[in-house]
């Protein structure tokens, strides 16, 4: 993942200030809602950051002094579950040949294991993400899968450093997923799934 780190000066009701910001790719992600087991598919990952975060939260004298070589001697390491995260299947833009849909595609295949003809691509909307820091543009889609369509298993491509977990939540229990703060999870999680009870749940062939 490319990204470049700047210094950004700006006046500010009189006042001169600054701000660190990085400059990284645009990115899209999927809402993946599978028909024939009505439900939500997910993929979960390891994330560093994290990982650091909580490692701070249970040690935060490591911090203290910005010791590199303290931090990796914790003699009391923290399990690797505590970093790894449930999202929605995403990926950067960094492809211009390609639109944002073919990405998405592309995306759905190497991390889900599902093949989707780019014309059954929904656009939900897009937002900025990371505006503290980063301030790109994120793409969200929605796309519907058959257990027929899914021609491999998914898990990312490994030369890159991916690892990923395909996994699939329930209809009937992904709000209560989605609320639930002992299952790390990102914020389009949370928002797709509400869009889907909005939009589409309404609509689905009745029990």
């Amino acid at each position: 993942l490319l990204m470049h780190l700047f210094i950004f000066f700006f006046p500010q009701n009189g006042t001169e200030k600054f701000w660190d910001f990085l400059r990284t790719h645009d990115s899209v992600s999927i809402l993946i809602f599978n028909t024939s087991r009505q439900c939500f598919v997910v993929v979960k990952q390891f994330r560093p950051a994290v990982y650091m975060c909580e490692v701070e939260r249970h040690h935060p004298e490591l911090f203290q002094n910005h010791d590199k070589e303290s931090l990796s001697r914790v003699e009391d390491p923290l399990p690797a579950v505590v970093g790894v995260t449930y999202e929605l299947c995403a990926g950067i833009v960094d492809k211009p040949d390609l639109s944002l849909e073919e990405i998405a595609c592309e995306e759905i295949l190497e991390e889900c294991g599902y093949r989707v003809p780019v014309a059954n691509l929904r656009k939900i909307t897009s937002y900025r993400s990371g505006v503290g820091v980063t301030g790109s543009r994120q793409t969200l889609f929605y796309a519907e899968v058959t257990d027929q369509m899914r021609t491999g298993e998914g898990g990312g491509q490994p030369e890159e450093g991916e690892l990923i977990e395909v996994v699939e939540i329930p209809l009937e229990d992904s709000m209560k997923f989605a609320y639930d703060e002992t299952l790390p999870k990102t914020m389009g999680v949370i928002f797709s799934f509400m869009w889907f009870q909005n939009n589409i749940a309404p609509k689905l062939p009745k029990k």
